[in-house]
């Protein structure tokens, strides 16, 4: 970190050698060993999750296209599960601030998961004619608590 800081500050003492286009971005978690120097000489850009279980659906949902939601074989259940996913989704992402009360680990369920979730699902559903349940909750680390969606 330390040699992360003397490269950072040096960068406007060589801004005539360095191209025009060039631009450094950094991606970091809160950290107390993160040099505040860097922060201070840096324009900062956060991506929050949205507060709150609606918030969150929404935003799952606004990031799908309609012609990826009517894109199946089976379009009832289909749909319903992806509302369960974006469900348990949104209920991983609200359950965050709660902190370790209630988990014995912490467990993240992000958006690149919600994704690569969404996708493994379409694969199963037009690969078969019955749903992989088994599969899909060892794909996805959703665990099913005895009730799930059927076709009825």
């Amino acid at each position: 970190m330390e040699e992360l800081e003397k490269i950072v500050l040096s960068l406007p003492e060589k801004a005539e050698s360095i191209h025009e286009d060039f631009r450094l971005y950094l991606t970091s978690m809160p950290a107390s060993y993160f040099p505040v120097s860097v922060l201070q000489n840096s324009v900062k850009m956060t991506t929050e999750p949205p507060r709150g279980m609606k918030a969150n659906l929404k935003r799952s949902w606004l990031n799908l296209s309609q012609e990826f939601i009517d894109d199946s074989s089976k379009p009832e259940v289909w749909k319903k599960l992806l509302f369960s996913f974006s469900f348990f989704h949104a209920n991983i992402q609200e359950r965050r601030k709660f902190g370790p009360l209630g988990w014995n680990i912490r467990y993240e369920f992000n958006d690149s998961d919600l994704e690569t979730s969404f996708t493994m699902l379409k694969l199963f559903m037009e690969a078969t004619d019955e749903i992989p349940w088994e599969a899909l909750n060892f794909v996805t680390g959703i665990i099913n608590y005895g009730g799930r969606v059927t076709d009825d």
